[in-house]
């Protein structure tokens, strides 16, 4: 016990917490392709400082991300997703610089404002026929390396960029979990270089690997199971909770 506090500086229970944190946030990004981190920043920063919540789920991402890699990069549209990954690689060290210099609950303020906002996107979203121009390409790109920097979250901006009839589901899913692989890259180069990026975060990263791994698999066995109204409804319920969660812990402090 005292080995576990000193390494990563939680409690056995407190880790068991974050450990059924990953593993569900996992399952959702096994099942859609999206929605770890959306999910799982505003929990962590219930049992930790939002700033050590953000590291963590870069950190995590970081290492999920080549799970399945080699199908991933067959079945995405890898056009838009190296680029809209590409230009994100280039803003996340802003987005790293901003909460580095934003202090903790009003962090935890706008991380939970992004989780309830990416919740209203999933429920609001309808699928367009035609594909996204190269305006929005770029955009989605932009935002989407800031939101990764500040809150570990580059979905929102993503999420309803795929979510179009011109990208099969499979399509759709696996480019998102490309550009979220590259953005996870680049918060992790940032966040180390900031001074963010610590090694008890890496450390307790590597300890909620098994965890988010069984998640991710069964998540992963889902797909394609469930009707994409019934799991949107399920995404969107859960970015509820966890953004009203992140505002009834700040408010709460």
């Amino acid at each position: 016990m005292t080995a576990l506090t000193s390494a990563i500086g939680l409690t056995p229970t407190i880790f068991a917490l974050a450990a059924f944190m990953t593993f569900g946030a996992a399952a959702i990004r096994g099942l859609t392709g999206f929605g770890m981190a959306i999910i799982l920043v505003p929990l962590l920063g219930m049992i930790m400082r939002p700033d050590e919540a953000v590291v963590l789920a870069i950190f995590l991402q970081l290492l999920i991300g080549p799970v399945g890699l080699k199908t991933i990069t067959a079945d995405s549209h890898r056009q838009s997703a190296l680029l809209i990954g590409a230009i994100a690689f280039g803003t996340t060290p802003l987005g790293v610089w901003a909460l580095a210099n934003t202090a903790p609950d009003v962090a935890r303020l706008i991380i939970a404002f992004i989780a309830i906002g990416a919740f209203l996107l999933i429920l609001i979203t309808r699928k367009a026929v035609a594909q996204p121009g190269p305006l929005t390409t770029l955009a989605t790109g932009f935002v989407s390396g800031i939101l990764t920097g500040f809150a570990a979250m580059p979905g929102p901006p993503v999420v309803p960029y795929y979510l179009r009839e011109a990208f099969a589901p499979r399509t759709a899913r696996a480019s998102m979990m490309l550009v979220f692989f590259m953005t996870a890259i680049a918060g992790t180069i940032s966040t180390v270089l900031i001074g963010l990026g610590s090694m008890r975060m890496a450390v307790l990263a590597l300890m909620l690997f098994v965890p988010m791994l069984i998640g991710n698999w069964l998540g992963g066995l889902a797909f394609g199971q469930i009707k994409p109204a019934l799991w949107r409804t399920m995404v969107g319920a859960l970015l509820g909770i966890a953004g009203v969660s992140a505002v009834w812990r700040l408010v709460a402090l």
